[in-house]
C-alpha cells in the first residue's frame, strides 16, 4: 500500500531582506501509521508534532531555506530525533534563521527518498532559492513543490538568492515533463496539477513574473 499524505496549515512570518509578511504555509506529512517524513517544518513544530501523532519521523525535508519553511524544523528535530535534510547550496539562507544549529543531511539531485514503501525523488529546482528542491512520488500522483511552482505561476524571484531565468529554466526541465495530471502541491496556497500549469509557460515568461 502506497503512503498517504496527510496535510495542515500554519501560520508565521516570513522574513528576508528587511522586510516582514504574515503567511500561511503547507506542512505536507508523507507516510503511513508507523512511519512518516515531514516536507517544510514551518511555525508550529507542536502542532506537526500533533499531526504526526506518534509516528516514527524519518526525515525533516526542507523544499528551501527560507525561514518561513524551516522556522521550526530544529524544534521539531530535538522532539522527534528525524534528521534535518536541505540542499546545501541554501545552507548560506539557513544559516540567516539558524546560525547555531546546521542540518543533519544534505539532498542532492536524483537522490531518493523511501518512507512507507513509497519513494519520493529530489529534483534540484533552483531559481526561487538556490537549492530549492521539489519532490516527485510517482506512486502518489504528486509533486511537492514548495515555492517553485504555484497555481498560475513561478515563485517569486524579486528578493535575494534568487532568480527568474533559473526558475523558468528549472520549470520547464524538471516539473512540466512531468505527467500532465500529476498533483502539484505547493509551499503556499491551493494544489493544482502539471496539466493545469504548463500551457502558462509562455504568458510568464512574457510578463517576467
Amino acid at each position: 500500500m502506497a503512503a498517504r499524505i496527510d496535510h495542515l496549515v500554519t501560520s508565521g512570518t516570513f522574513a528576508l531582506d528587511g522586510g516582514e509578511w504574515d503567511v500561511d504555509n503547507n506542512v505536507w506529512i508523507v507516510g503511513d501509521d508507523t512511519e512518516a517524513i515531514v516536507i517544510d517544518a514551518a511555525h508550529d513544530a507542536a502542532a506537526i508534532e500533533a499531526a504526526l501523532g506518534g509516528r516514527t519521523l524519518r526525515a525533516i525535508v526542507c523544499t528551501h531555506a527560507h525561514n518561513d519553511h524551516i522556522d521550526a524544523a530544529p524544534a521539531l528535530a530535538a522532539a522527534t530525533g528525524a534528521p534535518i535534510l536541505l540542499h546545501p547550496d541554501d545552507l548560506p539562507l539557513w544559516l540567516q534563521t539558524h546560525p547555531e544549529h546546521t542540518p543533519g543531511g544534505a539532498l542532492t539531485d536524483g537522490q531518493e527518498l523511501t518512507v512507507a514503501g513509497t519513494t519520493l525523488t529530489v529534483l534540484h529546482t533552483p531559481g526561487h532559492a538556490p537549492g530549492a528542491v521539489c519532490l516527485h512520488a510517482p506512486e502518489l500522483g504528486t509533486v511537492f513543490t514548495g515555492d517553485t511552482l504555484f497555481q498560475g505561476g513561478p515563485g517569486a524571484t524579486g528578493r535575494s538568492f534568487s532568480s527568474f531565468p533559473t526558475i523558468i529554466d528549472s520549470i520547464r526541465d524538471r516539473l512540466l515533463t512531468l505527467p500532465g495530471d500529476t498533483k502539484v502541491r505547493t509551499g503556499h496556497g491551493d494544489p493544482t496539477t502539471i496539466g493545469a500549469e504548463a500551457p502558462q509557460l509562455d504568458e510568464w515568461i512574457k510578463r517576467g513574473h
